[in-house]
């Protein structure tokens, strides 16, 4: 990506991204090219909700804390707010350790990008679907946890998405470049206050990698893979995963379907 034009918009939105952020969004853009207006404005119309439950949960990963204790996320239900077209009400669970707590709050856009060049993956495949735009969104999110429960807290922090809007002007979730190798999407960045010591602790997650980890965190590759260095901090099952590919590990057919852990 061009650098100047790069950092000519991080400068121009300072104010709404984290110094610590930038280069994650370097990253994230995987070099595209941005256009420098904001188009919130002009796409307040269209309803983003259905891009922040695209990924299956067992994609979506998070740590919290210094030793990147892992927190599971799972949005419940995302409905915008018909009084306010930039804002999402949310609602959902988190579990940390054996611990699983409600949360409700809100995703509030404050930014939208278009790129400047479309994308349409490998050997052009989606070039003739009807891509109108693409671009990315920087939204504020804040999500309180049930107070009543044990060990709550609050999120606050950036949100970066990738979308793109099709031919029936319809917002997608723009996953057209997942192939690559350090792809991510819906990257929540912040951090996590407990509501009975006031400690405030990182807390990031994202769909497929964890954004702003340790670099020594994900030695992945071509897919997210946690050093063993991490492995007690409630990783295993990804360890396992990963040494053990291509689903050949299975339970017996004709058990009973497990709950997932928010149900």
């Amino acid at each position: 990506m061009n650098k100047l034009m790069l950092w000519g918009i991080l400068l121009f939105t300072n104010s709404i991204i984290a110094q610590s952020d930038q280069y994650f969004l370097s990253d994230f853009l995987l070099e595209d090219e941005l256009k420098s207006e904001n188009q919130l404005n002009e796409l307040r119309q269209h309803n983003f909700s259905n891009i922040w439950n695209k990924t299956a949960n067992e994609f979506i990963y998070g740590i919290i804390g210094d030793d990147h204790e892992r927190i599971r996320l799972k949005f419940l239900a995302i409905n915008k707010n018909v009084e306010n077209p930039n804002q999402y009400y949310v609602t959902g669970k988190t579990k940390v350790k054996d611990i699983v707590c409600d949360f409700s709050g809100t995703i509030t856009l404050q930014i939208v990008y278009e790129v400047k060049e479309l994308h349409y993956g490998v050997d052009d495949e989606f070039q003739n679907k009807g891509i109108k735009k693409q671009g990315i969104l920087i939204a504020e999110y804040y999500f309180e946890e049930n107070a009543q429960q044990k060990d709550s807290g609050f999120f606050k922090g950036k949100l970066y998405s990738k979308w793109y809007l099709d031919k029936k002007n319809e917002i997608k979730y723009d996953d057209i470049q997942s192939i690559s190798d350090s792809y991510c999407n819906n990257a929540f960045i912040g951090v996590w206050k407990s509501n009975s010591t006031g400690k405030e602790k990182i807390c990031n997650w994202a769909d497929w990698r964890v954004p702003n980890a340790n670099q020594d965190f994900d030695i992945g590759a071509g897919e997210f893979s946690v050093s063993e260095k991490y492995w007690n901090r409630g990783w295993l099952d990804i360890a396992l995963k990963n040494q053990v590919p291509n689903k050949a590990m299975v339970r017996e057919k004709g058990g009973k379907k497990l709950k997932d852990w928010w149900e």
